[in-house]
């Protein structure tokens, strides 16, 4: 991924990997491992998700207008041109991690689920290794970035919207993970590889600039309960 290019175009942001890449993901379009070029995170608002939308159906119409049909697809209401960008890398191994941060729709593992429809604010992370790594390195790598966006989302004092106790994330976050095709490179993912040790560093870097910047242009999040 170090040669993709992130592009704002409209209500997108895409990043154009430069080449095929495996993607292993929980996307709502192009989800599970494909294999594609581009990732595109869509702006929404609250009001075009409410039902009787099919929201999956709205990002793939919303998609093929805009040329992007075969993106893997994302969608937030946080905003694009805040979205963070952290590489990090060592001994000719990169990782590189872009992620939009929203906290209007902060919960906590274990919350109860909600019965009204879920604010448009979310974390959605791109992560992707610069050479090519097997199925089970991605499923790795997906564990370590939902690892260390949690980490970054409690040392930076979020509270869920549902309880007031410490968020670990949001109702609606999404990872997408990758590398180049190919023959794997590398085998594991873990911390105490390399490849581990950069996934990690790049997400909390990223998820930690997003979440300081979004805490610093909203305030604190406070949970319905009035508790912060």
């Amino acid at each position: 991924m170090d040669e993709a290019r992130l592009v704002r175009s409209g209500r997108f942001l895409v990043a154009e990997l430069g080449q095929r890449h495996r993607l292993l993901s929980f996307a709502i379009v192009g989800g599970g491992f494909v294999e594609a070029a581009k990732v595109a995170w869509c702006a929404v608002r609250d009001a075009e998700l409410r039902p009787p939308v099919d929201p999956r159906a709205f990002l793939r119409e919303q998609l093929a207008a805009a040329d992007l049909a075969g993106a893997v697809g994302l969608m937030t209401g946080a905003a694009l041109d805040g979205y963070v960008d952290e590489t990090r890398a060592v001994a000719g191994l990169a990782v590189r991690c872009v992620a939009t941060v929203g906290l209007d729709n902060a919960l906590r593992a274990g919350d109860p689920a909600a019965c009204t429809p879920p604010h448009a604010g979310t974390i959605n992370i791109l992560c992707c290794a610069s050479v090519p790594v097997s199925d089970e390195a991605r499923i790795e790598m997906l564990s370590l970035v939902a690892e260390a966006r949690t980490m970054a989302v409690l040392e930076g004092g979020v509270r869920s919207r549902q309880s007031g106790d410490a968020a670990t994330g949001t109702g609606t976050d999404c990872i997408v993970v990758g590398a180049p095709c190919g023959a794997p490179a590398l085998q594991y993912a873990g911390k105490h590889t390399g490849l581990g040790h950069l996934v990690g560093a790049a997400v909390a870097a990223a998820v930690a600039r997003g979440v300081r910047a979004w805490l610093a242009a909203h305030g604190p999040v406070r949970a319905a309960t009035g508790r912060s």
